[in-house]
């Protein structure tokens, strides 16, 4: 019998990571060496080039300190902003590790190599509308196809860039996802809505909030399967 799992709002995920964060625990870095540590694990089937999506927000920050471990052990990454702000330091690491940068035009009708995408485009920030708009949208659009197409594996980046965290709900503008890494406590909309569609597999890296969440009552609970990931402690 599959395990029930519980998924939690994005408010109630936010209030559980606050005194974390408050007693300055590195919550972004270590979500990110989790989510380097399992985007390693999909190269180590089929090893290649990786596009990292990169958006202005924490999931933003996530994906660009998870594209500094993946480019310091040799692999080509390749990043793509999608909003004009982006989290600096982050971005520094994976510069200083090897990344390159691209232009979101050069993605838009280009001819892709890479084997993985890093979808670090939209997370829990986008609670109040989800849905892609501008560069964001028209990179996911030319992505698509090629992702439809099995020639090009996603992993999301808490939830996939453009599914609603808390009702599942999303337009055609979203990058299905082979595996989602969810930080902390799993999201209501990967259960809900679109969410098992567009999920995939779900990695759960504990980050130690339930002594919070055990305060609040789940969004949702479904016979979902999910593979459970201590974060590696950030060096």
């Amino acid at each position: 019998m599959t395990e029930r799992t519980v998924a939690y709002t994005a408010d109630a995920i936010r209030a559980a990571e606050a005194p974390l964060l408050a007693a300055g625990r590195p919550l972004m870095r270590e979500a990110a060496r989790a989510l380097a540590e399992v985007v390693a694990d999909e190269l180590a089937r089929t090893p290649g080039p990786v596009l990292v999506l990169a958006g202005s927000g924490d999931n933003g920050g996530d994906a660009l300190y998870a594209a500094a471990d993946i480019a310091r052990v040799g692999t080509r990454v390749d990043v793509v902003l999608t909003r004009d702000r982006v989290h600096r330091d982050a971005l520094d690491a994976a510069v200083a590790a090897g990344a390159g940068l691209r232009d979101a035009s050069d993605i838009c009708g280009a001819h892709f190599d890479h084997v993985l995408v890093v979808d670090g485009i939209l997370g829990i920030g986008a609670s109040s509308d989800s849905r892609l708009r501008g560069t964001a949208r028209a990179v996911v659009e030319a992505l698509l196809p090629v992702v439809v197409e099995e020639r090009m594996r996603v992993v999301a980046v808490d939830v996939p860039s453009g599914l609603h965290p808390d009702s599942g709900e999303a337009d055609a503008a979203v990058l299905p996802a082979t595996t989602t890494v969810t930080f902390g406590a799993v999201k209501a909309g990967l259960l809900r809505g679109h969410g098992p569609r567009l999920s995939g597999r779900l990695v759960l890296v504990d980050l130690g909030l339930e002594p919070q969440l055990r305060r609040v009552h789940p969004a949702v609970t479904a016979a979902v399967p999910v593979v459970r990931r201590a974060p590696a402690p950030w060096a």
